[in-house]
């Protein structure tokens, strides 16, 4: 079986500790998927660029990048290039033969480019045109099992291809949960700089240790910021037959197996 594994680009994640626990399953003989963000890093060197982060909120409340042309310029450089690399490196030192792709290689992530986006401005709706973003609707799954069975661990890493062979940012939380109901993945693995969903943000003590299918409305009222859309990519995950998704913690050591035995919000 399979397992699918999401690490965020948050601060504070020890990303030695989730590569160290990648290895060691790896050695086990588990098939693993890595799909990866870097959003701390790609503000940083995009602000370095003359070209800061922008963010927009859908009148649902969900927040994301606004992607215009220049961003995701930058944006491939950084995901594509420094972080995907960085990660792969990692996994060599460890014995890993990882590959790093991005959804655009082979095609392996694709969706349709969103003509245009509702966002609230200044308490009113507007429609953007120009972004370029949009949904992973398609997982190219042989080219992922070819590379399970030959034994590497592909590293996977936004932007997708729009259906119009345009590159397209993408929800990388939402594309893990692609991946895993593509590869019906035994578990989908969601890491980041929390312990999991929490009660009273941002108090970690309110860990929420479980959750049924059926809460996960009752969740996203819960979920604030970046949450909001591991919780969609959960629900996603769900519907399309992963039997549970667990939200864990990058931040300390063997993230992986910790989730795998219940640490952080499991799902089922």
């Amino acid at each position: 079986m399979t397992l699918v594994v999401k690490v965020g680009g948050g601060a504070q994640i020890d990303l030695g500790a989730v590569c160290d626990d990648l290895a060691s399953l790896v050695k086990e003989g588990q098939k693993i998927v890595l799909v990866h963000g870097g959003a701390d890093e790609m503000n940083r060197i995009a602000a370095q660029l003359g070209h800061p982060p922008q963010f927009v909120t859908s009148p649902s409340g969900h927040v994301s990048r606004r992607t215009d042309k220049r961003t995701l310029e930058i944006f491939e450089m950084v995901y594509c290039g420094k972080v995907n690399k960085g990660i792969v490196e990692r996994l060599q030192a460890r014995g890993v033969n990882a590959v790093g792709l991005s959804g655009l290689d082979g095609c392996l992530l694709q969706g349709r480019r969103k003509t245009a986006i509702r966002i609230v401005e200044d308490s009113r709706v507007r429609i953007l045109r120009d972004d370029y973003s949009g949904k992973v609707e398609h997982v190219n799954t042989g080219l992922l099992r070819l590379l399970l069975d030959a034994d590497y661990l592909p590293v996977l890493t936004p932007p997708a291809i729009s259906t119009d062979d345009e590159a397209i940012n993408v929800d990388a939380d939402r594309a893990a949960a692609a991946v895993a109901a593509a590869l019906r993945a035994e578990s989908l693995i969601l890491l980041s700089n929390v312990p999991g969903l929490l009660q009273a943000f941002p108090d970690e003590n309110s860990l929420v240790p479980t959750l049924k299918r059926e809460q996960l409305d009752e969740a996203m009222a819960l979920a604030q910021g970046r949450m909001k859309k591991k919780v969609m990519a959960a629900q996603e995950a769900l519907e399309a037959g992963v039997a549970q998704v667990i939200l864990g913690d990058a931040r300390r050591a063997n993230p992986i197996r910790a989730a795998l035995t219940g640490a952080g919000t499991v799902i089922q």
